[in-house]
């Protein structure tokens, strides 16, 4: 028997999924949307790969029923910039050289956009508790921080939220 459809608001696009609402958030946006800015890391909401913003907050898609956000929109990083327009986080990633193998990246990118929209000129401590629960492998750290600097800038430049 297939499951009723369930509404999907992902990146301003409307989506009816007939998907088990029990599924991960995480499992529709790779594998049904084709959208690869999440990342499955540890499939426990600890390491901050899979994170997409849920009306504009920071969530972990692995552990996020698909039910839940039901009618909410979600934003991917796929979502935020296109090549040769991109968010100015991304920018700033890219500017700071804060990526090594990249794994990160995403959840990095999607907590720096959600803190820079709750604190546009956000303070080092005010960043650094952003992202305490992102973890980096490759041991990028402060790349990262002087991105959410960075981002804070070009923000701040464009006139514009993050």
């Amino acid at each position: 028997m297939t499951p009723p459809p369930v509404p999907l608001q992902v990146n301003g696009r409307s989506h009816a999924l007939a998907v088990d609402g029990q599924v991960p958030l995480l499992q529709v946006l790779r594998n049904d949307l084709g959208l690869n800015g999440p990342k499955y890391g540890c499939g426990l909401g600890e390491c901050g790969a899979c994170a997409v913003l849920i009306d504009g907050v920071a969530a972990r898609s692995c552990c996020i029923p698909l039910a839940g956000v039901a009618g909410r929109p979600v934003t991917t990083l796929e979502g935020l910039g296109q090549p040769g327009d991109l968010h100015p986080v991304q920018q700033a990633f890219i500017d700071t050289q804060a990526a090594q193998c990249g794994y990160c990246l995403n959840g990095m990118i999607m907590a720096t956009v959600a803190l820079l929209q709750r604190h546009p000129q956000p303070t080092d401590a005010q960043a650094r508790t952003a992202l305490q629960h992102h973890l980096c492998r490759c041991g990028t750290h402060i790349e990262i921080l002087a991105a959410v600097q960075r981002a804070a800038a070009l923000v701040a430049e464009r006139g514009s939220p993050a």
